[in-house]
């Protein structure tokens, strides 16, 4: 086992254990931070795969932007009371199903992995694929990015109107 294994089994470890502390915790801000080192684990696996532009990406709109959304929303939802959330399902028949599910879905992918023949391409130098994709964005896909932009921009007008009103 070399280096790049032991990284990425460090980064898979982070991003299981902090999703299973997102689903699991009771407190909403354990869940909310809890996905702090999930998206990080993430950025980490992206770095493995020199996805260097997907990479910032996840740490620039994921953790600091949605993450930052997602925290605020919990801060500022905090005092709400007498919610309370029922379900069809209660109870220990809410973990059996979940744990079934949970273990025919482990099942099936164990399976499917060991099972399959795995392609290995050659290893080649990596580069940086910013360049790649900036002139890509503005040449190629110019129309689509420029439309995204705009749809974002109007998506920010209608939310502040939306949030202005009594």
């Amino acid at each position: 086992m070399n280096l790049v294994d032991i990284v990425f089994y460090f980064f898979a470890v982070i991003i299981v254990a902090s999703a299973a502390v997102v689903v699991l915790s009771k407190n909403i801000m354990y869940s909310a931070f809890s996905l702090l080192f999930t998206f990080f684990g993430v950025a980490g696996i992206y770095v493995l795969l020199n996805a260097d532009f997907i990479a910032v990406t996840q740490l620039m709109i994921y953790i600091g932007g949605i993450l930052v959304l997602i925290i605020f929303g919990v801060m500022l939802t905090t005092k709400i009371t007498g919610l309370e959330m029922k379900t069809g399902i209660t109870g220990k028949a809410q973990y059996a199903i979940g744990g079934l599910s949970t273990l025919v879905l482990g099942g099936t992918l164990i399976y499917v992995f060991n099972s399959t023949s795995w392609f290995k391409s050659p290893s080649v130098p990596t580069t940086s694929t910013v360049e790649a994709i900036g002139a890509s964005l503005l040449t190629n896909y110019l129309l689509p990015f420029e439309a995204a932009s705009v749809l974002l921009l109007l998506a920010m007008i209608g939310a502040a109107l939306i949030a202005r009103r009594k």
